[in-house]
């Protein structure tokens, strides 16, 4: 055996500190002598003392500020709507029935109908939809109600 072959170590192995006089790191375990980093941990931010950046910055100001937080529908593509039986009534209770949206969200943001693919079947829409969407199902013999 020899220096070169054995085998690589990438990681260093932890500091034991604390071990008596036989690790190399006695009295002070590492830490220097005296002084806050040799007493305790400092908070990662700790500044000295001083004010923290934080706290210096200014408030956020101007346009945009206060926007309300609005939630976004969920969006349906018609491609997903073939998964529906012929002539059925689409609002949420259905596409939460046939398992196309969860509950909960269909629920707290609404759902919206999309014109992403094709659609083959005729089927009644009771949601917001848009005009690309409608014209699909117009076209598959269906009706758009709203």
């Amino acid at each position: 055996m020899s220096l070169s072959s054995l085998k690589k170590i990438k990681s260093k192995s932890k500091k034991r500190l604390g071990q008596g006089h036989g690790s190399g790191r006695v009295k002070t375990a590492g830490r220097g002598t005296k002084g806050q980093l040799a007493r305790n941990k400092v908070p990662l931010l700790f500044e000295g003392g001083a004010l923290p950046l934080t706290k210096r910055l200014p408030y956020r100001r101007g346009k945009g500020r206060n926007k309300p937080i609005k939630d976004k529908f969920l969006i349906v593509n018609v491609k997903y709507l073939n998964t529906l039986p012929k002539n059925e009534v689409v609002d949420i209770n259905s596409l939460i029935k046939y398992k196309i949206v969860r509950e909960i969200d269909a629920k707290r943001f609404g759902v919206k109908i999309l014109g992403d693919g094709e659609i083959e079947k005729a089927l009644t829409i009771k949601l917001p939809i848009s005009k690309n969407a409608a014209k699909k199902i117009e076209k598959a013999g269906g009706k758009v109600e709203n």
